[in-house]
């Protein structure tokens, strides 16, 4: 009897579906699943925003690749030239492609605007987690010293620094991050002293787990969304930053350029209406509005979730 019952187990383990049984769509199901979640994620808006920064990203990325020019070269005698099929953007002050000088700009514009927001919202919330989990006295020594960064203007910060160190890829970077470290600070430690004050905090800090642990696992988890909104506006204020130091001449230096860089060479061009001049104040409106979308649409869908949760 065991022997039959074992027999027939397995038969069964092994019965294979008939041949014309459906087969199943799992990677249409995956990609309609996906697609739903972004739509889930991100609003109509959201999602514009989304294509925008991605193009941009991808820009900075490849521009210089797929540039029909070179970026300094001389490839018209016509200067601030209009649209065409050779120079679709036209062409600059110095008979130069625009097109060319935006794709190879972008890598300036989104790239250094991007390492600067990396580091000062790394930057900014690792203090602002140090100053919330630890004792009255470190909290205040690190508030004031950041007190009184953030008392001074970011555009004053950098035009002081620059003029008393010169202007120079790294400078820059260190200059914009150094300006935007103590807000990034203020709304970390805000999140953070708040989340603190949470039971299940509590109930880990009577486990008797270390301060670390807790600023890591405990609170870093929670503060993810609204972290994410200021980053995007700090990377927003750091291109305009970045930008206006070009135009006055203190940002990127030639031969290189970035888009504020642009704006301000050709802006002999602008009782003409000329594309050199209006280009690249274009591709930075479009970068900080969809910018502004995206996060947008992440502190909602943020909120949403919250309220979900509760």
């Amino acid at each position: 009897m065991n022997r039959n019952v074992s027999s027939h187990a397995t038969t069964v383990l092994y019965e294979q579906p008939p041949a014309d049984a459906p087969q199943e769509q799992t990677p249409v199901v995956v990609r309609r699943n996906a697609f739903k979640r972004l739509a889930d994620r991100f609003s109509v808006l959201g999602l514009i925003g989304l294509f925008i920064v991605v193009f941009w990203l991808a820009v900075a990325f490849i521009g210089p690749v797929v540039a029909p020019y070179k970026g300094g070269a001389f490839t018209s005698t016509e200067i601030f030239g209009s649209y065409s099929a050779a120079h679709l953007l036209g062409t600059d002050y110095l008979g130069r492609d625009m097109l060319s000088r935006i794709l190879y700009g972008t890598q300036y514009t989104v790239g250094l605007a991007l390492a600067s927001t990396v580091a000062a919202s790394v930057i900014g919330t690792f203090f602002g987690l140090i100053a919330a989990v630890s004792g009255r006295w470190v909290d205040e020594v690190l508030s004031r010293l950041f007190d009184a960064l953030i008392s001074i203007p970011s555009k004053i910060l950098a035009l002081v620094v620059i003029a008393a160190f010169g202007s120079s890829i790294p400078m820059l970077m260190m200059v914009a991050a150094l300006a935007y470290i103590p807000g990034a600070f203020r709304i970390s430690r805000s999140l953070a002293v708040n989340i603190m004050t949470l039971e299940y905090v509590q109930v880990a800090k009577a486990r008797g787990e270390k301060i670390f642990y807790i600023a890591r696992v405990e609170v870093l988890p929670n503060m993810i969304h609204p972290m994410l909104a200021d980053f995007g506006l700090r990377f927003v204020f750091i291109v305009l930053l970045l930008s206006g130091l070009s135009f006055l001449g203190l940002g990127v230096q030639p031969p290189n350029a970035d888009w504020g860089s642009l704006v301000r060479e050709n802006i002999g061009g602008l009782a003409e209406g000329a594309p050199a001049v209006l280009m690249p104040a274009v591709a930075i409106a479009t970068l900080t509005v969809g910018v502004n979308l995206l996060i947008d649409s992440l502190r909602r869908h943020g909120a949403r979730s919250q309220g979900a949760g509760q």
